[in-house]
């Protein structure tokens, strides 16, 4: 569904990608992990278009992403952003329904209300929060509509940005469940970057480790463990001492 080759990206002296390749199969559900600056939302942007690589291409389902017509080609993805990014003036609904009420995609206002509340449903929020505005709620809720928001005009690709950041950790618990049983049940291809381990052991079909600009591991979740990568092993344990230098 989505193949990444040889991609490379500077921003002046830092070279961020350096000869990214990775593909992701349709229907699968991969995390990114790897340190800080590392250029994991890089790659995320990367396949939206607002960030073009330097070298390499990108495919979206056979396509090259410089080549697709844009409306069509960003109906196809949800995202849920790391702080939730929601709209404070707007109530609850008209955040989940943002996408549903513009472009090609526009509903009558009625029909986009009524999908916003089956959504909020769908993630475990009552009809009532409709009418609330985001600072009513608390972070796991606001995480919650974030999450509504994302799935509302049925994506064919979801993108995570460090889903749980913010959140303790049994709502963290409860967000990565959800979010796993949503990727199943809809059948879309998710792409997931984080930090968290327990995220990771949630969510994942399959894991790479993005460092030093390229793919340095890619395998299942229950191969992790075992991978015999140094990098990932010291990732993985949160060791100090490894490959992976640490700044202090």
């Amino acid at each position: 569904m989505i193949k990444f080759d040889n991609i490379h990206k500077s921003f002046g002296a830092n070279q961020v990608l350096r000869g990214v390749d990775l593909t992701l199969e349709r229907g699968q559900s991969m995390v990114i992990i790897g340190g800080s600056g590392t250029g994991k939302s890089v790659l995320i942007k990367t396949v939206l278009g607002l960030i073009t690589p330097d070298i390499g291409k990108i495919y979206v389902d056979g396509q090259d992403v410089t080549q697709a017509k844009r409306d069509n080609f960003l109906s196809q993805f949800g995202m849920l952003f790391q702080g939730g990014a929601l709209f404070d003036s707007m109530p609850v609904w008209q955040n989940v329904a943002f996408r549903l009420q513009r472009g090609h995609l526009k509903r009558p206002k009625a029909e986009a209300r009524e999908i916003a509340i089956e959504k909020l449903r769908r993630v475990g929020l009552a009809p009532d929060v409709a009418d609330r505005l985001p600072a009513e709620l608390s972070g796991g809720m606001q995480k919650r509509v974030s999450l509504a928001r994302a799935i509302a005009a049925e994506p064919e690709i979801i993108f995570f940005d460090e889903p749980t950041t913010g959140l303790d950790p049994i709502m963290s618990r409860v967000i990565n469940e959800l979010i796993r049983e949503i990727v199943v049940e809809m059948g879309v291809t998710a792409m997931t970057i984080t930090h968290d381990m327990t995220s990771v052991q949630t969510i994942a079909d399959k894991v790479a480790m993005l460092h030093g600009g390229v793919i340095q591991w890619c395998g299942t979740r229950d191969d992790m463990a075992h991978s015999g990568d140094p990098h990932v092993d010291q990732f993985v344990h949160g060791r100090a001492k490894g490959p992976i230098e640490t700044l202090c």
